[in-house]
């Protein structure tokens, strides 16, 4: 692990004196805060979504973060996917590292939550900071990381180009470049160059990625295959707090064995519908059947169960249901953080979301490591690699429409 010796605390600013395109990244980067904004006001207003986290994506973090420290590694993780991914290398970088903080920070609430919740070893949690210099700087100087891990496809150019001034070593862990990102990408390529100039070292998931990345300007030298980490991920230790007995399962949830469960894990707007038709011919084969949505975003939480109501099916969330007797109802929304994981060991069947539509599909390998039997939408790109692998064992269903998704879920 050479990279984390730092070869100075700052590096001579003028090496990375700021060219045009960062200059008009910045501008667009304001530009587009401001617009946002009262976007940003709304859901604080409705959902109380951004209050906590606004002050800490302005580069203020919290004095509980223990900042007085001398220096730490710094994993940004976007949501939820990302810092399930990211536990795996918990325990070896604090086992390698012991005098050296561990932060980790994240973008969503959601992700937020199950890092604050889940994940041991951590010093703090904090939300990542907007990607305007004189935020990213003050964020460096309270955290003074040593290494910087970013999970998967983040890749914010004044947050490098500045840990690159101060001498900060950078790390993609997990990376891949999706066929629906790649043009994107491709279109702002005299940009990403520079970019991905400031990145120490590449750890792609599949060949495909690791191509599309050097086409756009990466140093070949920096750039590795390791596969995806979402595999080692659901190893031990990283696994085992939802390694728990079917039984132990059941009764924590309050669902009698004898019950049909189908779980939609990680749904989308669109993908709520066909669940819902599938789930009403089911329920005419086996009067006891009982689904389980878990809607990707808690803000659509409510929308769900208006939902779930106007289909005629009696419907809880999570947070409703009583605490000492089985849900007498035919649909839980559920509207908890981190309870998932565990919730596939009782399922009878798994449709994972985010795949009907475009989107580019959810993590499989969570249900996969119980056996269940899988079930995803066309639209897998950002798991194609994966996907691909669990289709060509037979490991798992793929289906096209919202009228194959119902066909498929009777039939399993």
């Amino acid at each position: 692990m050479a990279l984390l010796h730092r070869t100075g605390q700052r590096v001579a600013v003028n090496t990375c004196r700021a060219s045009p395109m960062y200059l008009f990244y910045s501008l667009l980067t304001l530009a587009f805060f401001v617009t946002v904004s009262p976007y940003f006001g709304y859901q604080a207003l409705r959902y109380r979504k951004y209050v906590n986290s606004f002050w800490q994506r302005l580069g203020y973090l919290p004095v509980s973060l223990n900042l007085d420290a001398e220096s730490s590694i710094w994993i940004h993780a976007v949501s939820v996917g990302e810092v399930l991914t990211a536990r795996a290398l918990l325990p070896e970088l604090r086992e390698r590292y012991p005098s050296l903080r561990l932060f980790m920070s994240t973008t969503t609430m959601t992700g937020q939550r199950l890092a604050r919740q889940n994940l041991q070893g951590l010093d703090g949690v904090f939300y990542f900071p907007f990607d305007l210099n004189f935020i990213v700087n003050r964020t460096l100087r309270l955290v003074k990381p040593k290494l910087f891990i970013m999970m998967e496809t983040e890749i914010w150019p004044n947050l490098l180009r500045a840990c690159h001034r101060d001498g900060v070593k950078t790390i993609l862990v997990n990376g891949r470049i999706s066929s629906r990102s790649y043009p994107r990408y491709r279109a702002i390529r005299p940009l990403f160059r520079k970019v991905l100039a400031h990145v120490d070292r590449f750890c792609m998931q599949g060949n495909e990625s690791s191509r599309r990345l050097i086409e756009l300007g990466a140093d070949p030298a920096r750039v590795t295959v390791t596969g995806t980490l979402k595999f080692e991920s659901l190893e031990p230790p990283a696994v085992r707090p939802v390694l728990q007995t079917r039984d132990r399962v059941l009764r924590y949830f309050r669902i009698s064995d004898r019950r049909h469960v189908v779980i939609a894990a990680s749904t989308l707007r669109g993908e709520e519908e066909p669940v819902l038709r599938a789930f009403a011919k089911i329920k005419l084969a086996t009067s006891d059947a009982f689904l389980v949505i878990a809607p990707r975003h808690p803000e659509r939480f409510d929308e769900v169960v208006r939902m779930v109501d106007s289909a005629g099916f009696s419907v809880a969330r999570r947070t409703d249901l009583p605490i000492d007797a089985e849900p007498r109802v035919d649909v839980v929304v559920l509207d908890t953080i981190g309870e998932l994981a565990r919730l596939y060991q009782i399922a009878t069947v798994v449709f994972v979301g985010g795949s009907l539509v475009d989107v580019g599909g959810h993590n499989i390998l969570e249900p996969a490591i119980f056996g269940k039997p899988i079930v995803f939408g066309p639209r897998m790109q950002n798991f194609k690699e994966v996907a691909e692998t669990f289709l060509a064992a037979n490991a798992a269903c793929q289906v096209h429409s919202g009228g194959e998704l119902e066909e498929t879920l009777q039939a399993l």
